[in-house]
């Protein structure tokens, strides 16, 4: 898909109204409601600034977590950070597309902002389908006559096809807000400008997330090596026909993941000298970390790459030119094993190449480690991002790329 989309750049936006979606989702306390991470907040602080200094009246749409869970709140301390960051007030409307909404917006006045609640309390929203049914949803209807220009600037959620994120661009001249554009430019470049040699480091828990991003990459010729940790290196070490112990079997078929190996052993046979698997492991013993090659694991679980590995791979980055890293290497979260994730991103903070963290996890432990400063990009969105990399279409980019085709 081309990246025919517009920017803010191309719009002529003083006084007009704008509809700006973002992602915000933050780690709330369930206890107090206090946001215990803005990071998502200061992102797309320099989106909902650019506007508000143009002149724009500023409308934002968006969500926080989902029904059902504990975070699952309104928006009103959002508002609050927001106003903090940006040192503009950004006013809390307790109504979606209800009567209050509509007369807030149509009350506005030039620079105004203004958060409208949680999208999410909204039923319709949850529900996934094609965006010329979501551009009939209420929300759309009720709002698309009081807005000028509609902005989609939640890359973190462009993996989803609802109301908010696709049915706006059907109805309103749309464009992507700085975060969407960021955010595009750089893994589309990862994907179609590669620089060689291009390493991907794919770890965590989620297998089916990493093989469909090795099947893409490899099969496109834009990774020169794949160097698995995690459960990712796990499942490659059983399709290898490695002895990985019980306990890690029994793990990966909970995970539903069983039948991914086999799909492993095929990768590796068809890519064999490009994926790269552990030759050592640090499993866990009596609470202790205790490092062992492949050929003696015992019935342990693993809970990292081993010291000989993490060495192996981290030549490999040094040398890369690009690295897109995405996943864990182990169970970061304990000192005894976090040493295979801090090293390896140790290495990538240092390489002289072009360095992507595909968000979530490992996007968590880059700022918890102290190596943000060192990575070129990372992505905002975990899942978004990794449905890039392997090769899906993102709705809400897809309509904003074709908004007359879709």
């Amino acid at each position: 898909m081309s990246l025919n989309f517009k920017t803010i750049d191309d719009l002529e936006l003083n006084g007009k109204t704008v509809l700006l979606r973002i992602d915000i989702n933050s780690p709330v306390d369930p206890h107090t409601g206090r946001i215990l991470d803005d990071t998502r907040l200061r992102l797309h602080s320099e989106t909902i600034d650019e506007l508000a200094g143009m002149e724009a009246k500023v409308v934002i749409l968006a969500h926080q977590s989902r029904p059902g869970k504990k975070d699952f709140t309104t928006l009103e301390k959002h508002a609050e950070i927001l106003s903090d960051i940006i040192g503009r007030p950004v006013k809390y409307v307790e109504d979606i597309f209800g009567c209050a909404a509509r007369e807030e917006i149509s009350k506005m006045k030039k620079g105004d902002i203004i958060l409208l609640e949680n999208v999410r309390f909204y039923s319709e929203e949850i529900l996934k389908r094609e965006p010329r049914i979501q551009a009939k949803t209420h929300l759309v209807r009720k709002l698309s006559p009081l807005i000028d220009y509609y902005i989609n600037d939640a890359f973190a959620a462009a993996h989803r096809s609802q109301p908010s994120l696709v049915g706006f661009a059907v109805k309103l001249p749309s464009a992507a807000g700085r975060v969407m554009e960021r955010e595009l430019k750089i893994l589309y470049s990862a994907l179609e400008n590669v620089k060689r040699p291009c390493i991907y480091v794919l770890g965590g828990v989620k297998v089916d997330d990493s093989i469909k991003v090795m099947e893409n990459v490899l099969g496109k010729g834009s990774a020169d090596y794949i160097l698995t940790t995690g459960l990712v290196a796990n499942v490659f070490l059983k399709a290898a026909k490695i002895d990985i112990g019980k306990c890690n079997e029994k793990l990966i078929k909970k995970r539903g993941y069983s039948n991914l190996i086999k799909v492993a052993r095929k990768l590796m046979k068809k890519f064999k000298d490009k994926i790269l698997i552990p030759v050592d492991v640090a499993v866990c013993k009596d609470d202790k970390r205790l490092d062992v090659p492949i050929k003696d694991i015992p019935d342990l679980p693993i809970y990292d790459i081993g010291i000989e590995t993490i060495k192996v791979y981290a030549e490999k980055i040094r040398n890369a030119k690009m690295i897109v890293a995405n996943g864990p290497a182990g169970v970061f979260e304990n000192p005894e094993f976090s040493i295979g994730t801090e090293d390896l991103l140790n290495a990538i903070s240092s390489s002289s190449g072009f360095s992507i963290i595909g968000g979530g996890h490992l996007a968590a432990a880059v700022v918890q480690m102290g190596f943000q400063d060192g990575i070129d990009h990372i992505s905002s969105g975990g899942g978004a991002a990794i449905s890039l990399l392997a090769g899906e279409e993102l709705p809400a980019v897809k309509v904003l790329c074709n908004p007359m085709n879709i």
